[in-house]
């Protein structure tokens, strides 16, 4: 099984909600240092997806993200992170952290601040 977080805000197709399995779901008022000053908060969703699903699951997420701005989604399970930015997947296998590297150079490129990139072990470190 694998768990992550979807935020609300970033779907242009709000649908792919209802396909997911919602364990919990938090509200955070938006901060200057979120830098998504077009939005006054995130609905931030805690979702789980059965691991036959993954692959077809972030693809539609993939789909569903909003064109406007970048943002991302993520889930993981022991083995496995997938990190969804609109029409750009990568699937990196968790023992490997070198394979975060492509993920967070490509964030960047897109305007997504450093800090939001802080899912591999390596940025988490060094951000100790």
């Amino acid at each position: 099984m694998f768990t992550g977080i979807i935020i609300e805000e970033s779907l242009e197709k709000k649908d792919i909600l209802t396909k997911l399995r919602i364990l919990s779901t938090e509200v955070e008022a938006v901060t200057e240092e979120h830098k998504t000053p077009w939005i006054k908060q995130w609905t931030m969703h805690t979702v789980e997806i059965p691991e036959e699903q993954a692959d077809e699951t972030a693809k539609e997420i993939s789909e569903a993200l909003e064109t406007a701005h970048n943002w991302y989604a993520d889930f993981k399970n022991r083995d496995f992170h997938y990190i969804i930015f609109r029409n750009k997947v990568f699937k990196v296998d968790r023992s490997k952290s070198e394979q975060y590297d492509d993920v967070v150079k490509y964030g960047v490129s897109l305007g997504i601040p450093d800090y939001q990139l802080d899912f591999s072990p390596a940025m988490q470190e060094w951000q100790r």
